[in-house]
């Protein structure tokens, strides 16, 4: 939980960045409208990148009127803290999972339930903001919290690394596994077979290198950009979560917008949800095998991988925690098969 005196000091970073583009406005005398994008991911990766993307086509599509300004790689706050951000109007936009969206309203669990997405391309017609379950996400989510999701894109397909070879959850038994510190997450590594061990973003290379945590779960383009494969000598491919991260805007931000700038963010916020998503799938392939080449070792089901009993253990826990709860949403996520 964010302190009130955390949150004075983020709110003031932000509002010096804004009080300089004000200033630059004034001075030009020109009716701009500057929001602002924090995130968590570095500057180089694809979610980084697409973030820039993004906001220069806001630029060139609204002709100036609107300036996207990006604050990545946790600069004004954790993952927490900038989801609180946003809801509060601190900042404008910002990306994450569905399973830290999944904190405020619960139905995004069923985006990341491990071993319920086959594949990128299913996942990106369920996730599609025109499909019947995330207009009922997106409905929950604005009247629940103020957000309103603008695009979602292919972050990956989340695997396991560890620093030894895993090829059932026996093998995790006690295992310490970083897990991003919300409820879904926990609950995923749990039916891995490990032992979940929240750690924010920011803090899990130092997580990593200490041994506070053994292992860790996320896409292969992430685990190269982000160089986690300094600390884990085993990358096993069990392909628990087909990934997206959803782009979600303030939505009095978004309301107040004349309905031309409203459209220039749309169509700025379709086309970097492509640009990403097959930036994403392009990356992926290169990245296994630049994680060869530094020595990482990849286990998939041909070395010997039991991805059937991984999946069974999924089905378990996940029963056990969510019953029928979510049984409406994979429902609605059946209807974009």
């Amino acid at each position: 939980m964010m302190t009130g005196i955390r949150m004075a000091a983020l709110a003031a970073a932000v509002a010096t960045a804004t009080f300089f583009a004000m200033a630059v406005v004034s001075c030009e005398a020109r009716p701009i409208v500057t929001l602002r994008y924090a995130h968590m991911n570095v500057q180089d990766s694809v979610a980084g990148r697409q973030a820039e993307f993004f906001a220069r086509r806001v630029g060139e599509l609204s002709q100036g009127r609107l300036v996207v300004e990006v604050f990545p790689s946790s600069f004004i706050g954790d993952t927490a803290e900038q989801l609180a951000m946003a809801r509060e109007g601190a900042i404008d936009i910002h990306h994450t999972t569905a399973g830290v969206l999944a904190s405020l309203a619960e139905g995004f669990a069923a985006i990341d339930t491990p071993y319920r997405i086959s594949d990128p391309d299913h996942l990106m017609r369920v996730v599609d903001p025109a499909s019947p379950l995330m207009a009922r996400l997106d409905e929950e989510l604005r009247h629940a919290t103020g957000l309103k999701v603008l695009y979602p894109f292919y972050f990956g397909t989340r695997h396991l690394s560890l620093d030894a070879p895993v090829m059932s959850p026996d093998d995790l038994s006690g295992a310490p596994i970083r897990a991003i510190p919300f409820p879904a997450y926990e609950l995923a590594v749990e039916a891995l077979g490990g032992v979940p061990t929240p750690v924010d973003w920011s803090r899990v290379q130092a997580a990593l290198a200490t041994g506070a945590a053994r292992g860790q779960e996320n896409p292969i383009e992430t685990i190269y950009s982000s160089g986690l494969y300094r600390w884990q000598s085993h990358l096993m491919l069990t392909g628990h979560i087909v990934g997206a991260m959803i782009v979600v805007i303030n939505d009095r931000a978004w309301s107040i917008l004349p309905r031309r700038d409203r459209e220039a963010l749309a169509k700025a916020a379709a086309e970097a949800s492509r640009w990403a998503t097959a930036e994403t799938l392009a990356m992926e392939a290169e990245a296994l095998e630049r994680l060869e080449e530094l020595g990482m070792l990849v286990i998939g089901e041909a070395d010997g991988l039991r991805l059937d009993l991984f999946k069974a253990r999924a089905e378990r826990f996940l029963t056990a925690t969510y019953g029928e709860r979510l049984a409406p949403y994979f429902a609605l996520m059946d209807e974009s098969r």
